[in-house]
């Protein structure tokens, strides 16, 4: 595959955060927009701030807009403020929580592994990122794919993420498994995002 860093750098810096490990030390580098007048830009309507808020929840989940728009049908209906249902409604996708884990480094990486056919849930492969975890399932790389040296490396602890596992996860890494305990709460959920300003954007 083709390497994404730059176009995932400057993609970081135009929305403010840094939505990989690697593109970490340039955001700290250069903490403003890309282009010839990055430093200048600033953001003059609350049209353009619900929409960069938007777009920073849908980049650090990498999702379509057609998927971010039902997810956000979706937790319209659920009980409780629609902005913190969105984000949990999000962090059950299976990517994501492959991510938490530190079976994968990245969400693009954790979405590759899951469209190639590596994770099972509760024995079955799911080959779908967007397969919404239910708590009690258990989900696990596959037998004959955990020779792969990605896998070993996880294993090992290499992809772990920053600090300790959200509590809403019991991780195995040694067995390349983990099981959702429950749902998660917002502010257990590490992204990066206002989401009340998501849900005056879909509003308006």
């Amino acid at each position: 595959m083709p390497n994404q860093s730059r176009p995932k750098v400057k993609k970081s810096r135009a929305l403010g955060i840094a939505l990989t490990p690697k593109a970490v030390k340039y955001f700290e580098a250069r903490p403003y927009p890309p282009g010839e007048h990055g430093r200048g830009r600033k953001q003059n309507s609350d049209y353009k701030v619900r929409l960069l808020e938007k777009q920073r929840l849908r980049a650090q989940y990498d999702i379509s807009e057609r998927q971010m728009a039902r997810a956000y049908d979706r937790a319209k209906k659920a009980e409780g403020k629609t902005g913190e249902a969105l984000v949990v409604e999000l962090e059950r996708r299976l990517d994501a929580l492959v991510l938490r884990s530190g079976i994968a480094r990245t969400i693009y990486q954790a979405r590759q592994m899951v469209v190639h056919g590596h994770i099972q849930v509760n024995g079955q492969k799911v080959d779908k990122p967007s397969f919404r975890v239910r708590p009690d399932d258990v989900v696990m790389v596959r037998e004959k794919s955990r020779a792969k040296t990605l896998f070993q490396v996880a294993r090992e602890g290499g992809f772990a993420p920053d600090g300790e596992t959200p509590r809403y996860l019991q991780v195995n890494l040694k067995a390349l498994a983990f099981r959702l305990d429950r749902d998660p709460n917002r502010k257990e959920i590490p992204v990066i995002c206002d989401e009340q300003l998501v849900v005056e954007y879909y509003a308006r």
